[in-house]
């Protein structure tokens, strides 16, 4: 995303992949979309497929006690809603449009290691088919992720790591099921959390809560049906519908920050530099997040000589991450069983999900950051 928007700029970069073209659009990842990244797709020339092939909701529901709880997210938030369109979806569209304006793009390199960022002149080196590349640059921007190279750059002395480990993992599937609902559905249940999304009409996305220690062998089709209806039943009889699974998978839970995002020429962004728990669908809104951050520090650098923005961009982007952190933080707590809590814990949860489901300026709060808070509003905040 980063590439196509800095080429709308008119501003020259390579991308650097150490995977294959293959894996990357294959990669089921994220798939809930905040307004900001959806009008980030559409504004920049790529968002015609997901205009045609995502699915817009109006409402979320969220559920505990046996009830449903619908809110009206658009409504709320005064007209911006999310949409449900898969990240690798958003990577096909990508990836076509960087090749269609033949923008430089390295598949399966290898050995890359970044060199000199404390200098006005930072290069990349790296092996692509054989043979030793070199790229000489202005900037680099580190999008590889929390296992990639280029938070490692920034000195022990300088970097500073916020890090929490949740007691708890996700077990996800896809299940050619069509959605019983065709709102995303989160559930708070005194067996654990669980969640119903959707692919498409005739695809399910559904997690439930289970321990750290769990593999994917410990969870057999009819186990994981069997606690979604539970932990999903409400008492007016809605139940969601069965079908083969074809994909199942484990995801831990952490929230990870290190601080500064950039150091000299490297500006990080992304799981590079941030991880949320997937309970408020956060992680892949951020890292468009950043780079649109990113994009707007490089224009008033090229265009006007105004560094201004580039020197700010730690700043300015972690005032948004941490109030990302905040709310998928507090959604985490509030919508999953922790081994520790004991009946009053459990009260407090119960208590704080009637407050956000009935309090008015609760619900608008909620609906606000579950939709996106505008990237572009942290740069007037202090």
């Amino acid at each position: 995303m980063l590439g196509h928007l800095l080429h709308n700029a008119g501003i020259d970069s390579i991308i650097v992949e150490n995977k294959s073209r293959k894996y990357i659009e294959e990669r089921v990842r994220a798939g809930v979309l905040e307004q900001g990244t959806v009008d980030a797709m559409v504004d920049s020339g790529v968002g015609d497929r997901l205009l045609k092939e995502g699915l817009e909701h109006d409402y979320i529901d969220i559920r505990f006690e046996g009830r449903p709880h619908r809110l009206n997210v658009k409504e709320l938030s005064r007209g911006r809603s999310v949409w449900v369109y898969a990240q690798h979806e958003i990577v096909k569209d990508l990836v076509a449009a960087r090749l269609r304006f033949n923008e430089p793009l390295y598949f399966e390199v290898s050995d890359v290691s970044i060199h000199d960022i404390d200098t006005d002149n930072p290069s990349v080196r790296f092996i692509h088919e054989g043979g030793e590349q070199l790229i000489e640059c202005d900037y680099v921007a580190g999008c590889d992720g929390f296992h990639g190279i280029s938070r490692r750059m920034i000195p022990e002395s300088v970097l500073r790591i916020y890090d929490r480990q949740y007691p708890f993992a996700w077990l996800g599937v896809l299940a050619e099921a069509p959605p019983a609902s065709q709102e995303i559905i989160y559930a708070y249940h005194e067996r654990g959390f669980a969640l119903q999304s959707m692919r498409g009409p005739n695809i399910s996305r559904l997690y439930v809560q289970c321990p750290v220690a769990d593999t994917v062998d410990d969870w057999p089709d009819d186990r994981f049906w069997m606690e979604l209806h539970a932990r999903l039943q409400t008492d007016d009889g809605w139940h969601q519908q069965e079908g083969p699974i074809f994909q199942k998978g484990i995801t831990g839970m952490r929230s990870f920050v290190c601080e500064p995002m950039q150091y000299g020429r490297l500006l990080l962004a992304g799981d590079s530099a941030h991880i949320v728990p997937p309970t408020g669908a956060k992680g892949l809104n951020m890292a468009i997040g950043d780079v649109q951050t990113m994009t707007h520090a490089f224009r008033a650098s090229y265009e006007d000589g105004n560094r201004e923005y580039i020197d700010s961009y730690s700043h300015t982007s972690l005032k948004r991450v941490w109030q990302v952190q905040r709310f998928a933080s507090m959604l985490c707590y509030n919508l999953h069983r922790f081994p520790e809590h004991n009946t009053f814990e459990h009260k407090m949860q119960i208590a704080e999900l009637n407050n956000m489901t009935h309090s008015k300026e609760a619900m608008r709060a909620l609906a606000q950051n579950y939709t996106g808070v505008p990237y572009d509003l942290f740069y007037d905040l202090d």
